[in-house]
């Protein structure tokens, strides 16, 4: 099923029930321009978030996140979320939602080699792997099949043969990314595996407002009580599997920013240094030079 518009929750006569039974039955996609939306509380499938223009917001487990392009959110079967868009710009959402089946049967194909799915055919329908349900950034693979899959649906509308193939390959890139965070769960220091997945949770939430709200300059005393963290164990630990520390990850992140825009618009400078949650403009020329060897000036003429 393909839908291009998202649903008006507030409409007279909107069905809920009706609406939201329809995703454990069918594989789903919704590719939507859209300057309002929400929805309160879903409890969805296996999913797959992103947006391709402005920003989305998702409450997922008390913590609130944005998706911004470049990023994207996977969240497990039966998770309860809420989302929202709400601003001046208009939003382009892309979200898939598999059906359970469909999920299960893909991903234990790549978990079971060939041989071994036609001894155990009943394997398909097992439970699908718990995913880390946190922001990950798009690689060239991802987009690339990402604009394959979306130009197909706008020039050629919903095929069901054709989309099931597109989101096969979709969800085996899905496990490989989840397959990377376990590896990163690795370098948790805790013995036990359990506590590892655990701690790496709770990075994952850590990193996820830096994400979100880094031009708001979150403090780690507010990072680590949403992250039900010591402020010594978040840096500690943040350190050990993001390799920079949470206020180097800041750092990195409001940086990144301000090289996008310096870039992709003709913001001057000291609008981009308060854009980027700097206070002090030259303390930002500073920074930017340290980490692109260029002043802030010297990179909006390079590119």
């Amino acid at each position: 099923m393909y839908f291009t518009a998202l649903p008006d929750h507030s409409k007279p006569g909107f069905d809920e029930r009706l609406h939201f039974s329809k995703f454990k039955k069918h594989n789903i996609i919704f590719n939507a321009l859209s300057s309002y939306g929400y929805c309160d509380r879903h409890v969805g499938c296996l999913s797959f978030k992103t947006v391709l223009t402005g920003e989305e917001w998702y409450g997922v487990n008390n913590n609130r996140l944005a998706i911004r392009p470049g990023q994207f959110l996977v969240l497990n079967d039966d998770q309860t979320y809420s989302c929202n868009i709400a601003g001046k710009e208009k939003v382009r959402s892309f979200s898939v939602f598999f059906k359970n089946e469909f999920a299960a049967s893909v991903l234990q194909d790549t978990l079971t080699s060939e041989g071994g799915m036609l001894d155990n055919y009943a394997l398909a329908n097992s439970t699908a792997p718990e995913f880390f349900q946190t922001l990950n950034n798009f690689d060239l693979e991802l987009q690339q099949h990402l604009s394959g899959l979306i130009t197909s649906l706008e020039n050629f509308g919903y095929d069901a043969a054709m989309m099931a193939e597109y989101l096969v390959f979709l969800l085996r890139y899905l496990l490989r990314v989840h397959n990377k965070d376990r590896s990163r769960s690795n370098h948790v220091q805790a013995i036990k595996l359990s506590t590892k997945t655990e701690l790496y949770k709770r990075l994952c939430i850590a990193k996820d407002i830096l994400h979100s709200s880094f031009m708001e300059n979150p403090g780690l005393d507010f990072i680590s009580a949403s992250a039900c963290l010591s402020v010594p164990q978040l840096v500690r630990q943040f350190k050990a599997v993001f390799h920079v520390t949470p206020y180097q990850y800041l750092i990195r992140l409001k940086l990144e920013h301000a090289a996008r825009l310096l870039k992709h618009t003709n913001n001057p400078i000291h609008s981009v240094t308060w854009m980027c949650g700097f206070e002090d403009t030259s303390a930002f020329c500073r920074a930017f030079k340290s980490q692109y060897g260029l002043s802030p000036v010297g990179f909006r003429t390079q590119v």
